[in-house]
């Protein structure tokens, strides 16, 4: 048995092993940083926080400094007192409360979903599919499944 979980790295608590309440709390910590994530936004360089703040997460972005510097399109999660690292992995989605936006990992990078736009031109104008499909982007827009 491996010492971490193939996909995310989250500690596996292994025979015999001493201490393993540090393994298991490690474990839960990147489990709920990825858990329904939401970043506060993205940044290069981490802001100042306190122990009130644990929890906040950010997505990190390049150029990243300081105690970020070589986690870029890593989400950074603030346990209070340091920071916890996760790689995405492809699929991923992750929720941009600042801009309220949704990002996927596709390709190694972060994408935000294409704007559909509502019907235009064309040499035939059918007014009842026009005003059906634009109100069908209305609603997926405000479900939040496509972006505004």
């Amino acid at each position: 048995m491996s010492e971490i979980t193939p996909r995310f790295a989250i500690p596996n608590i292994m025979v015999s092993q001493a201490h393993k309440e540090i393994t298991h709390n490690e474990a839960l910590a990147i489990i709920d940083g990825l858990l329904h994530v939401s970043v506060i936004d993205s940044a290069s360089s981490p802001p100042t926080l306190t122990i009130a703040d644990a929890g906040k997460c950010w997505l990190v972005v390049a150029p990243a400094a300081g105690a970020w510097a070589g986690k870029e399109n890593r989400l950074a999660s603030w346990n209070g007192t340091g920071w916890r690292f996760v790689e995405p992995v492809q699929g991923m989605a992750i929720w941009n409360s600042q801009n309220t936006s949704e990002l996927r990992f596709l390709a190694g990078e972060w994408h935000q979903p294409g704007v559909v736009l509502a019907p235009t031109g064309g040499s035939v104008v059918d007014l009842e599919t026009r005003t059906a499909f634009s109100l069908l982007l209305t609603h997926l827009r405000n479900a939040g499944i496509l972006a505004n």
